[in-house]
């Protein structure tokens, strides 16, 4: 195990991550989801933008996959791509591609994807950890508030729904083993992971309000909560260099 100065890589990651992660939980639309308070445009929505930020996620993975920080992370049974595919057909119908867009912060969250995984493949990793770890960890739960808040029949939930594998604790145990056991990453690393990572939520964040119709409110707190972030990490990882 890659043990680093301020322990394994896979806890400093969800060390780093915990504050924004519970601000990212109470948002505005995901408390309202939680109590099951769906709005259905809303929902299918969601779905469209997620499906953007997959199909970019999982096709940067596909290219990188001879990449010795990315393809480790390439876990069988976690690609969303295809069950996004499904759900955007239940919702849009079979015309979905020319239905479907992405707004703003979905655009935004796209092109940071594409820009580290050219400029720095290692910080893909962040984008990999902050959306397939949460997807495993409240698919379940968010699924069914989903399905009956919608009044869904087992369909339009492909998207929470992981068939492969039937094990979500063991897995997740695994893939945080993939992280701890990488070669070649140092402090430095791990610190510009966990600040992307910090990043990443923030852009979920702002997907999120934007849905609910408090983009400017919510692009108004990315850009200094960003700022502010970006100059405590930093700070914090001077230190260890």
């Amino acid at each position: 195990m890659t043990t680093l100065q301020e322990g394994p890589f896979s806890l400093q990651l969800k060390m780093g991550t915990k504050k924004a992660h519970t601000m990212a939980e109470n948002t505005t639309f995901v408390k309202q989801f939680l109590k099951g308070v769906v709005n259905k445009s809303n929902y299918r929505q969601l779905i469209a933008n997620f499906y953007f930020v997959y199909q970019a996620m999982e096709s940067e993975m596909e290219r990188l996959k001879g990449d010795p920080y990315v393809g480790p992370i390439r876990l069988n049974g976690l690609a969303r791509k295809d069950a996004l595919i499904a759900d955007c057909k239940y919702f849009w119908g079979d015309d979905w591609k020319d239905q479907i867009y992405p707004t703003e912060a979905t655009q935004q969250y796209v092109n940071r994807i594409k820009e580290v995984a050219n400029d720095n493949p290692k910080l893909l990793i962040a984008h990999h950890y902050t959306r397939y770890m949460g997807d495993l960890s409240g698919g379940v739960i968010l699924g069914g508030i989903a399905k009956n808040a919608l009044g869904l029949d087992n369909e339009g939930l492909a998207f929470y729904e992981f068939p492969e594998i039937w094990d979500k604790k063991g897995f997740k145990e695994s893939y945080r083993r993939v992280l701890d056991t990488m070669i070649d990453v140092d402090q430095a690393d791990v610190n510009a992971i966990v600040v992307e990572a910090n990043y990443a939520f923030r852009l979920n964040m702002y997907m999120f309000e934007e849905i609910q119709g408090e983009a400017s409110v919510s692009f108004r707190k990315l850009v200094l909560s960003a700022l502010k972030g970006f100059v405590e990490e930093m700070t914090f990882s001077k230190r260890f260099r």
